[in-house]
């Protein structure tokens, strides 16, 4: 029995068609949700209240697809509300009065960050947008405009850099052979080229931005890409390749990237692989509804069934190893800090993005700085994937005449024979 369920296991690579659909039905769900999110955030409005709006969109948007089958499904990242300086993703508390009563400020650089997965394929996406006044002109200026635009292209270049050597080449066989044989940017010279393109806007790369490989049930795979790692920083492994499917974070600050922990509570936790005999029935309650809800995906203390025992359950856990934290970090100088963050496959075509934030007007976003380095102008301009070609009807339109043109044929003959 064990061999045949071994035998019937769900192939969970991009090499299923099926894996695919299920990650871009995911990702079209966040991005709907993204979409309504954002327009929620307006000065005034308590994070509490978006948050908690946006996690109940998610739910009624997963509730739609995939009905009336045995696929687990549910949201893949908590909706999180992060203000201007804060760099990890934040979603306060109901019961902690004083971070329930943080409304989004004029002028804020907001992150807003969420997922749904489907059969545990999550799709994570990320966007950052400017609070507007009442008063504010149509226009994005100034620094708030450099940020943006910093945030933008470096994450457009960070993508580009991950495209396999030799994917997109065109030309002869021995053109696509040499271009194959380059070797993948190192992630040393990953952070060189994006920390240029940064500065020409004065801006910094936020230390330790970390991109991930995502696999089934699981949102910080094998391989990773850390940015700007720091002295004492961890470097990341592995390369982007074919059938992969990555979380890319790309993190700017207008100071100096420098990020330090704030005094916040972390809310945000992760069940890790890790076991432990935990000694607490409330920390026992609380893994338990964690593994039957959520899985290994990221989930907010707010979104348990009593977040007051929630409070208490998860620090056994956390101590156990059995809870990852995310505690909340931000820019060491309150600098302000955007952040994007995109779900993409690499297939056998080129780099596809499944959940990603909206592309910018850039016509209302003015800025005095530009990019003029001409290695990242040439990088900006590649292709992330080949150029879909249109299906042509004519095959089928052929068949037709030809079919009419051999029975008109037939009718030739016949009517010559009876002559």
């Amino acid at each position: 029995m064990a061999d045949k369920k071994a035998t019937e296991a769900t192939d969970y690579s991009l090499n299923n068609a099926d894996t695919l659909t299920k990650y871009k039905n995911a990702a079209t769900i966040s991005q709907k949700v993204l979409e309504t999110v954002t327009a929620l955030c307006v000065a005034g409005e308590k994070i509490i209240t978006i948050c908690e709006k946006g996690d109940k969109l998610l739910e009624e948007e997963i509730d739609k697809v995939y009905r009336g089958k045995k696929i687990p499904k549910g949201i893949a990242h908590p909706t999180t509300v992060s203000p201007s300086s804060f760099v990890t993703p934040y979603t306060p508390l109901v019961s902690d009065e004083a971070e329930a009563a943080v409304i989004l400020k004029e002028g804020e650089a907001i992150k807003i960050q969420l997922g749904a997965q489907i059969d545990g394929l999550g799709t994570i996406v990320c966007d950052t947008i400017i609070i507007a006044s009442a008063e504010s002109k149509k226009e994005i200026t100034g620094r708030d405009a450099d940020l943006l635009l910093a945030t933008h292209y470096a994450n457009e270049l960070l993508l580009r850099l991950m495209v396999p050597p030799g994917l997109l080449a065109t030309g002869t066989d021995d053109e696509k052979a040499k271009a194959a044989k380059i070797k993948a940017p190192t992630q040393s010279k990953m952070t060189s080229l994006l920390e240029k393109l940064v500065k020409s806007y004065d801006c910094n790369l936020v230390e330790r931005t970390t991109s991930w490989q995502f696999e089934h049930d699981e949102i910080e795979g094998k391989k990773t890409i850390i940015l700007a790692p720091g002295e004492n920083g961890n470097k990341g492994e592995g390369v982007p390749e074919v059938g992969d499917v990555w979380g890319v974070e790309m993190g700017v600050s207008v100071g100096t990237g420098k990020i330090k922990n704030y005094e916040q509570r972390t809310t945000l936790h992760r069940r890790t692989a890790l076991t432990y005999a935990l000694s607490r029935p409330s920390s026992k309650k609380t893994l338990n509804e964690v593994t039957k809800r959520f899985g290994k995906f990221p989930f907010s203390v707010r979104q348990l069934e009593n977040e007051r025992d929630g409070k208490v359950g998860v620090v056994e856990c956390v101590r156990g190893g059995v809870f990852r934290a995310y505690e909340v970090c931000g820019d060491k100088d309150n600098a302000a800090v955007a952040r994007l963050f995109t779900t993409i496959a690499i297939t056998k075509n080129g780099l596809q993005k499944l959940a990603a934030p909206p592309t910018p007007d850039l016509s209302k976003i003015k800025s005095d700085r530009k990019i003029t380095d001409e290695e990242l102008l040439k990088i900006l301009e590649l292709p992330l994937a080949k150029e879909a070609k249109p299906k042509s009807k004519s095959s089928k339109k052929k068949k037709k005449p030809a079919k009419k043109a051999a029975a008109k044929d037939d009718e030739e003959e016949e009517s010559s024979d009876d002559e």
